[in-house]
């Protein structure tokens, strides 16, 4: 991730947005998949699209898609119409999920970032976010009493909060993006739970800290709660030399084994536990 400042404001966190625009450029510090960066509130530059403009235009849904096809021609492959659909959507659901789940993770604040504070480049895929006016957050946070702080009693009606917010942003462009991706909600809702948890566990990972990340998404996602039609599920697997690998199955498919078969996802419900040791200790 490259998360730019744009003219976000710097030094002390004097109100909630700026306090969530120092979140989310500790984000750009050690999450290097995630290509975003902090806007202020304004009209996007011209190429740039909200995420309220991919659920009300069909012709922005459309270069959206349009505009995947063409990465994934430029890196040596062809994409099916609906694969590109996919595609598209599994970015932006980890990465706007990220950008709400690494603010709770890293401050316990929850976001509720609407999708016209999204902007999207067609050209890049970068993202833009517009730090929110308020977030959720406990009694015992410092940025408690600024203007706009939701104080909720205790963790588990924070990580309410945080489902909540991610299924309410994304509700929108499911519906809107279904059809071209041609799967069904329980399948959409699967990449969404999908990608929450994935940021989370992306997001442990960088920070050394992969054991913390598994309980807080486990945590998130004990198992289905609705919308998301499943848990975390992690499980260890145990390699020939006795080491153990944290791994879980997706509950969805981003259908990147149809570009690219040899490389699929490490968590593709294609994928045995077998070849996921093999490939595991390949790395090691």
């Amino acid at each position: 991730m490259t998360m730019a400042p744009g003219t976000a404001a710097a030094g002390p966190a004097l109100s909630t947005a700026s306090a969530l625009a120092d979140t989310y450029l500790r984000l750009a510090g050690c999450c290097e998949a995630l290509d975003a960066r902090v806007a202020s509130p304004g009209p996007g530059a011209a190429g740039r699209f909200s995420g309220s403009e991919l659920t009300e235009r069909q012709d922005t849904l459309d270069a959206f898609v349009d505009a995947e096809a063409a990465r994934i021609r430029r890196r040596g492959q062809t994409a099916r119409r609906d694969v590109a659909a996919s595609r598209a959507l599994h970015d932006y659901l980890w990465s706007v999920s990220l950008l709400m789940s690494g603010a709770w993770y890293l401050d316990r604040r929850v976001p509720r970032i609407h999708p016209s504070e999204v902007r999207l480049d067609l050209t890049t895929g970068a993202f833009e976010v517009t730090p929110t006016s308020d977030f959720a957050c406990l009694p015992d946070d410092p940025a408690a009493l600024l203007p706009g702080a939701r104080v909720l009693g205790h963790e588990e009606a924070l990580r309410a909060e945080l489902r909540s917010a991610v299924a309410d942003h994304v509700r929108p462009l499911l519906t809107a993006i279904g059809p071209a991706v041609r799967r069904g909600p329980r399948a959409l809702w699967g990449m969404v739970a999908d990608d929450l948890v994935s940021g989370i566990w992306y997001l442990g990972r960088t920070l050394d800290q992969e054991e913390r990340a598994i309980r807080a998404a486990t945590e998130l996602l004990p198992t289905g709660i609705p919308p998301f039609p499943g848990g975390a599920g992690f499980r260890r697997l145990t390699g020939r030399e006795g080491q153990r690998y944290l791994t879980r199955t997706r509950l969805g498919c981003c259908l990147y084994y149809t570009l690219a078969p040899d490389e699929a996802c490490l968590t593709c419900p294609r994928t045995c536990d077998a070849e996921r040791v093999r490939r595991l200790e390949a790395e090691d």
